[in-house]
């Protein structure tokens, strides 16, 4: 039997289900000395969850053993859904329970038309921020302030909830996909991808690596694209703008990447010309990168019109030592 198999099943959340609320949000509440839980007070809503959900469009659910609760409800802006009231008892973290949650969450709001998921989370709930950027969102927008008992602060997380869809991060979006790069380029380079990586490639040095690229682009040295297919962060690419003072009208290209789950379904393709959309935004007219020859990218450059300048045989080894030429293209844009 699978483990998603051994999971409690779900279940509309009822105004009668109160008590389980109170509970669940309450425990989560109290392993932060620091957050006051007064529901009369503040949370009123949780005495009749359902119907306020309900009144605004939205929806609860309740897992079947009482141990995970989480709901919805569509916003005004731009087609956007909000996830809201995601809490597991701490005994079943772990088990995948928050998981099906989430996921019964975001596919309701998408058959309800979702066109993005946003959530908020208190900069005090770490945990969550690594839940949630695994799932494939990502910080945007200020830090928003509550007038609180708690003095509240917290995150505003977002993401494409379907579709097709390559974005650019700022710096903060960029330091919270760093767990999930970090998963794509282990899984690429174990693959074999020829992305100057050498595998097995540790999750913690994978990590290292993204946390420079997050720095370069809060130095506005690097522009990093992401993409998203259908909620789920699939792919990037990344623009380096650091070029030398005689060379300002031109940008390397570099670390394509699409998770092995989700190729073949057009990622590359459409982080590679929203990278050469970029760039030409920023007044770049000639575009480099390189390539070892073979890679599984290779024929995506060539099929978008990149030229190849040359090879140099030798220029990198794999695990076994044995060396491999490297293939230069360039591009004008523009």
């Amino acid at each position: 039997m699978s483990e998603a198999a051994l999971l409690p099943a779900l279940r509309d959340g009822t105004d009668a289900d109160a008590p389980h609320y109170i509970r669940l949000v309450g425990e989560a509440w109290a392993e932060y000395p620091s957050i006051v839980f007064d529901v009369d007070g503040e949370l009123p809503e949780l005495r009749a969850l359902a119907s306020h959900f309900a009144a605004r469009g939205g929806k609860v659910w309740l897992s079947e053993d009482r141990h995970g609760m989480i709901a919805a409800r569509p916003l005004r802006d731009d087609g956007a859904w909000e996830i809201c009231r995601l809490y597991v008892d701490k005994a079943a973290r772990g088990t995948g329970l928050a998981h099906r949650l989430l996921a019964a969450a975001e596919a309701h709001a998408r058959a309800e038309g979702a066109e993005r998921m946003v959530l908020w989370t208190d900069t005090r709930f770490a945990a969550a921020h690594s839940f949630y950027e695994k799932r494939g969102y990502v910080r945007q927008g200020a830090i928003r302030i509550l007038d609180d008992l708690s003095k509240s602060l917290e995150f505003r997380y977002g993401k494409p909830a379907k579709g097709l869809v390559v974005e650019a991060l700022d710096a903060a979006a960029a330091a919270s996909a760093e767990r999930r790069l970090a998963e794509i380029l282990v899984d690429c380079v174990a693959q074999g991808a020829s992305v100057s990586f050498l595998a097995p490639l540790s999750l913690e040095k994978s990590r290292q690596f993204w946390k420079r690229v997050s720095t370069e682009v809060a130095q506005g040295q690097r522009v990093l694209l992401v993409a998203w297919l259908d909620g789920a962060l699939a792919g990037t690419v990344q623009i380096d703008l650091a070029m030398p003072e005689n060379q300002p009208h031109r940008a390397d290209v570099g670390k394509l990447l699409v998770d092995p789950a989700h190729r073949r379904r057009g990622i590359g393709t459409a982080l590679m010309r929203r990278a050469e959309q970029a760039a030409e935004r920023l007044g770049r007219r000639l575009l480099v990168l390189d390539t070892r020859e073979g890679d599984l990218a290779e024929p995506l450059y060539r099929e978008l019109g990149w030229q190849e300048a040359g090879r140099i045989p030798g220029f990198s080894l794999d695990e076994q030592g044995r060396d491999y030429a490297t293939i230069f293209f360039w591009k004008r844009i523009g």
